[in-house]
């Protein structure tokens, strides 16, 4: 039976989710799954590279609410696009990436659907009684609620009162054939302007919850102790003009690098040839991390990982085993973790080293695709 993935974040758009849904939808069967993925720049290019079934669909929307008729046209014209695509495909259910936009139009395609809930999303829908209503039909009525960490799961029980029987938690995974360490490399690091640098590297759009500004406040505590202290940041957003204004008034301009968004093969270089990778994400009005990706990417490169004690972090990493969870609205309690783990080598070479085989044993995609087909058949026989 043919499913529909509905998706706005898809490659070549940059985001945790979407390379999740990639690395699912690329190891189904052909026949099994089509996926309507948000358009976006460089999208035919990438879709020439696979052979996996994309339509792409208009699902950036202006408004992600209903109630009102500039935004309720928006939809109509998505649905109607899916309603199409379903009777072509002869589809038979549907997998929603997202709570809404995407599980908001699978309820106008009238099929069985199960909604991909993130955390952060359930979040953002608090914060608009029309998104709270929205959100509530959608849980209401899908045939699978599938959460990314047992904390999500916690949330829909307890704050979204759905069915525990309708709830699975499917974590992602990490390609750990491609996300390997290599050894330090002179040639990598000078293309990224780090030779002679001890290199903290945090990966992560640029939000609050992502508590970038907490680390550069713990950089300009630890530039004394560590002169050769570079904080790297890969990722683009919202924040950065706040950000760049924060380097600025510290002083710090020595010591922390906007790297913007980059390719994969940058990517990956990033993640081997840092000294430590950092998400040091906080709860922020509500928002918070629902997993964290980039933590599972990092420790497939054998890196120690910090992160944040919030959210679904702490399902990402073993603490004290593969790397440290800190609160991190403290800047000092963060350049404390820091400064214990560039002065230990050893002991960043230790949780490196168990973090990839954590990893490779219970992340990569190749050994969780069956558990994945296994979640995803529940929602055709609801």
């Amino acid at each position: 039976m043919t499913a529909l993935l509905v998706t706005e974040i898809f490659p070549p758009r940059i985001g945790g989710s979407g390379r999740w849904f990639w690395e699912l939808s690329r190891r189904m069967p052909r026949a099994d799954v089509v996926v309507a993925a948000g358009s976006c720049e460089g999208d035919a290019a990438f879709d020439r590279t696979h052979d996996v079934r994309v339509t792409r669909v208009p699902l950036t929307l202006r408004e992600r609410g209903i109630f009102s008729p500039a935004a309720w046209l928006p939809y109509h014209r998505v649905a109607s696009r899916l309603r199409g695509l379903c009777r072509q495909a002869a589809v038979r259910q549907l997998y929603c990436a997202r709570v809404v936009p995407e599980g908001w139009l699978a309820l106008a395609c009238r099929l069985p659907y199960g909604c991909f809930v993130h955390g952060d999303d359930l979040a953002s829908s608090l914060t608009s009684r029309q998104l709270t209503w929205m959100t509530k039909r959608v849980l209401r009525r899908a045939a699978l609620v599938i959460a990314n960490s047992r904390h999500s799961a916690s949330l829909l029980e307890q704050g979204w009162d759905v069915d525990p029987a309708r709830i699975a938690v499917l974590p992602p995974g990490v390609d750990t054939s491609r996300f390997a360490p290599r050894p330090p490399d002179e040639a990598a690091r000078a293309a990224l302007g780090w030779l002679g640098r001890t290199v903290v590297l945090t990966v992560a759009r640029l939000q609050r919850r992502k508590g970038h500004d907490v680390m550069i406040d713990a950089v300009a505590l630890l530039r004394g102790q560590f002169p050769t202290l570079l904080y790297a940041i890969v990722g683009d957003g919202e924040e950065r003009a706040a950000l760049e204004h924060r380097v600025q008034q510290a002083g710090l301009g020595e010591h922390v690098r906007f790297h913007g968004a980059i390719d994969d093969a940058q990517l990956l270089q990033a993640y081997q040839q840092c000294d430590l990778f950092a998400l040091p994400n906080r709860t922020v009005d509500g928002d918070f991390e629902g997993f964290g990706m980039v933590l599972l990417e990092a420790q497939a490169c054998g890196r120690a990982v910090l992160a944040g004690n919030s959210g679904g972090t702490d399902e990402a990493v073993r603490a004290g085993a593969t790397g440290v969870m800190v609160d991190c609205a403290a800047p000092a309690a963060v350049a404390s973790a820091v400064a214990e783990l560039l002065r230990d080598a050893a002991l960043r070479a230790r949780m490196g080293e168990a973090g990839r085989r954590w990893m490779v044993e219970a992340f990569d995609f190749d050994r969780r695709t069956p558990r994945a087909a296994e979640v995803l058949a529940r929602v055709r026989t609801r």
